[in-house]
């Protein structure tokens, strides 16, 4: 059976690396806790406030059970 995982993280400026960092660590505890046969795709997409900056980003798994 295939399911979908999303995680988000707010980004600030002057600590990305360090949040990316964390939202590598929340995805890989949850890849290795889970009964995860397989990983299908990974995809990272950023959200923006309403003048262009990034504030956020969002991670979605598709993975096989």
């Amino acid at each position: 059976m295939f399911k979908v995982k999303t995680f988000g993280m707010e980004i600030r400026p002057m600590k990305t690396i360090k949040e990316l960092a964390e939202l590598d660590e929340g995805v890989n505890k949850f890849i290795s806790d889970s009964a995860i046969k397989r990983i299908i795709s990974v995809s990272d997409s950023l959200t923006t406030s309403d003048s262009g900056e990034t504030i956020g980003i969002v991670r979605v798994v598709c993975y096989e059970t």
